[in-house]
């Protein structure tokens, strides 16, 4: 019996290096961030100064918090066999939670999900236990809880949020007002003031929250605990005075080192004070295994006792973990998914938006409109003047053509960033007080922006919508932790060591279908054969740049088309689904290019006039293909999916006659876009009239038939929609065509 927990021991040490790459592409955003965002520093100097806050932070941690041992639970009120089993169920769930969120792109907190799975295992545990008592009853069950710690600690990683949202948006709103968008001029008056105020307090955050738990902590936490003010006005002088001088000799901006100190810090604070969320239960569980073995009692006898003990981290398990926790920051692509949610969501300029409207964003949004201009009336005058000059946006924020490229927002907003989550986190740690990393980060971040303007008209239901999909990620999180570890621990009480095994391999198994989802998804984005921006500002420039769009787009309806009518005949439900992906794919990019449209007009000069109006036209009439195509692939597909009647074989027939002579329409209309043959097009606009004919003529014999011999309503109605659709899509295309004929014998 004894070889089943060494195995389980194993599998948790397995386990642990698991958590540790997906834990630290879930909090890696926590501190990347913010330099990131502003693109102050290279992509490459971020990495290596994340990389040593990280491998500091590791390799001098304390390793453990109390939270994995008894901060949760009674370790006391369990036996041996039935803590492996709370460990066990709480490291598998919490692999497959944090993968989850990491495959969605979608920040969440390794505390909260540490916390919630050892509360759900251990009130399951707790309540077999009692079930099989028959002196105790469910009044029993706050023995075997510590329900004051777990409160204290669930109550402050919640209360976190609220306060770290609205200090980030208050201290940026008066940053802004002091310094504005064209900070460069004001940051050399007041830079040094700034940057000492910044350096000071990410500064104490190092010493007191980065490096606590560090064997070196104990020999300076008293003076930063009782000579606050001394401590905090002997660093502003320093800080001051350094930033002076960096400013003076290097002729560069404080900001640059208030982020790249900023970043170091709050990489060095995560990995000295987070990696319990990954190592902490294998540690305890080591512990429990060695002071078991030692005993000479039986599994189900020995008493978990030992567990309030403190016991110290081996130096080793700490090195192996921070090299782990590095390796993974530079090789996680997940962790890049996360980051770019909250960049996204923070971003100054426009930008691809992630998140749909709802309803509740769009309440929030409506609300938060009345307020403001509410708040705007009662305002002199004067004073809303000198507001609105401060928060005025340079030209290029507001209509650049590559805004993807541009940083997502300044140092200034960089900088508060940084500083307000580590004076929070600092404030916290000083009055004991437990928070999420991830949550103050995430928070102060939406408070910024908000406070920056970002959330405009034009992008505040999406915004808003994102920040509320996160904020319920959380309470997702906080929800499905607590079921599933609880869940698997029942699972594992009954199977025992079979148990195991098989949620092991579940385990194995969804982590590998997430990697395979996750690295497609990627494959996906990075794909250039997509359509392209044009950048062109003539009629002949756009006639020539847009070819390969055309072209793109041609050849993706043939298949489209042709996979619709196969998957029809042979009822083949699967191809009809792929093509509707295919479809909604091609919808999206085409949307894409229409929101393009602002932009491109704006960047055109008087005489372009023309070459705008023709690149409204085509876009108009690629949306006319798109949806003629979305809406034949819907109705086919509803229509097997539903158990339909097939198709009769005098329709397929006509079908695939129309597939045919519109096949060979989009191979010609392709060739003569690839090579840019475009005096070709003429003898393709002049076959409109014969093909338009034959779809005409296949819907009178359908009318005949429908008269004489059809019987069933639901093939007749799916027929005739898909012969008065394909008929607009090819006005649509023949439209398109003459469109470009005319436009070239104008050019």
């Amino acid at each position: 019996m004894e070889n089943i927990y060494l195995l389980m021991l194993v599998a948790l040490v397995v386990l642990a290096i698991a958590d540790l790459v997906v834990g630290v592409s879930n909090d890696a955003v926590n501190f990347l961030n913010s330099a990131i965002g502003s693109k102050a520093i290279s992509f490459k100097t971020i990495m290596i100064v994340a990389s040593l806050g990280i491998f500091i932070g590791a390799v001098f941690s304390s390793g453990m918090m109390e939270v994995a041992r008894k901060g949760i639970f009674m370790p006391g009120q369990f036996y041996f066999d039935e803590i492996m089993i709370i460990f066990m169920a709480v490291m598998i769930t919490d692999i497959l939670l944090l993968d989850f969120f990491n495959t969605l792109g979608m920040p969440t907190s390794t505390t909260v999900s540490i916390v919630f799975e050892l509360l759900g295992a251990a009130v399951v545990m707790a309540l077999i236990k009692v079930s099989a008592s028959d002196s105790e009853t469910l009044a029993n069950l706050s023995s075997y809880i510590n329900t004051e710690k777990a409160t204290e600690i669930i109550s402050g990683i919640f209360l976190s949020v609220i306060i770290a949202f609205t200090i980030g948006a208050l201290v940026q709103w008066l940053s802004r007002l002091v310094f504005s968008f064209e900070y460069e001029k004001k940051i050399k008056n007041f830079g040094a003031l700034f940057g000492g105020v910044c350096l000071t307090a990410i500064g104490y955050f190092i010493f007191f929250k980065g490096l606590k738990g560090t064997p070196y902590y104990d020999s300076f936490k008293d003076v930063l605990s009782s000579q606050v003010v001394w401590v905090v006005g002997v660093s502003l002088v320093f800080w001051t005075l350094f930033s002076w001088l960096f400013m003076k000799i290097f002729k560069r901006s404080i900001l640059i080192i208030v982020i790249a100190i900023g970043t170091f810090g709050l990489a060095l604070a995560f990995s000295g004070n987070d990696l319990v969320n990954f190592i902490g239960v294998p540690m305890a569980a080591y512990h429990s295994y060695e002071a078991w073995a030692a005993s000479g009692q039986a599994a189900s006898a020995f008493s978990m006792e030992v567990l309030k003990d403190e016991v110290p981290a081996e130096p080793i398990l700490l090195f192996i973990s921070g090299g782990i926790m590095v390796l993974t920051l530079w090789f996680s692509k997940k962790a890049r998914s996360v980051a770019e949610t909250e960049i996204g969501l923070s971003r100054q300029g426009h930008g691809t938006e992630k998140f749909d409207p709802n309803m509740l964003s769009r309440a929030v949004v409506a609300g938060s409109t009345k307020l403001a201009d509410g708040l705007r009336y009662i305002l002199p005058m004067g004073t809303k003047r000198r507001i609105n000059k401060s928060f005025e946006k340079p030209e290029e924020i507001l209509v650049g053509d590559k805004a993807e490229e541009q940083p997502a927002f300044d140092m200034i907003r960089a900088a508060i960033n940084l500083t307000v989550a580590g004076v929070l986190i600092s404030i916290a740690t000083s009055y004991k007080l437990p928070l999420s990393t991830t949550y103050v980060t995430f928070m102060v971040a939406m408070g910024t922006s908000l406070a920056d303007k970002a959330w405009g008209r034009e992008s505040a239901v999406y915004r808003v919508a994102g920040v509320l999909n996160v904020i319920g990620g959380w309470f997702f999180t906080a929800f499905s932790a607590f079921a599933a570890a609880g869940i698997l621990t029942y699972i594992i009480f009954l199977g025992k060591g079979p148990a195991i095994a098989i949620l092991l391999l579940l385990a194995i198994g969804l982590l590998v279908r997430n990697y395979i989802s996750h690295k497609n998804k990627a494959i996906a984005k990075a794909d250039k054969s997509g359509l392209k921006k044009s950048e062109s500002k003539t009629v002949q420039g756009i006639i020539s740049e847009s070819a390969d769009n055309i072209s793109n787009v041609v050849s993706r309806s043939n298949k489209i088309f042709s996979d619709v009518f196969t998957g029809l005949s042979k009822q083949d439900k699967k191809k009809l689904k792929k093509s509707k992906k295919g479809v909604a794919k091609l919808e999206a990019e085409i949307e894409d290019l229409r929101d393009h449209i602002f932009f491109f007009i704006k960047s055109l000069d008087e005489t372009s006039v023309r070459g705008s109006s023709f690149y409204i036209t085509i876009l108009g009439y690629l949306t006319d293909i798109a949806q003629s195509l979305e809406y034949i692939s819907k109705k086919s597909f509803k229509h097997v999916n539903n158990n339909h009647k097939p198709l009769r074989y005098n329709q397929i027939t006509d079908l695939k006659e129309i597939d045919d002579t519109l096949s060979d329409l989009l191979t010609q209309i392709d060739r003569i876009f690839t090579e840019k043959k475009f005096e070709d097009i003429s003898a393709i606009v002049a076959s409109r009239d014969e093909i338009l004919n034959s779809i005409s003529e296949k819907i009178e014999k359908q009318v005949s038939r429908t008269r004489t011999e059809e019987s069933s309503p639901k093939n007749t109605t799916l027929y005739f929609n898909l012969l008065l659709e394909t008929k607009d899509l090819m006005n649509a295309i023949m439209n398109l065509m003459q469109e470009y004929n005319s436009s070239y014998k104008k050019v």
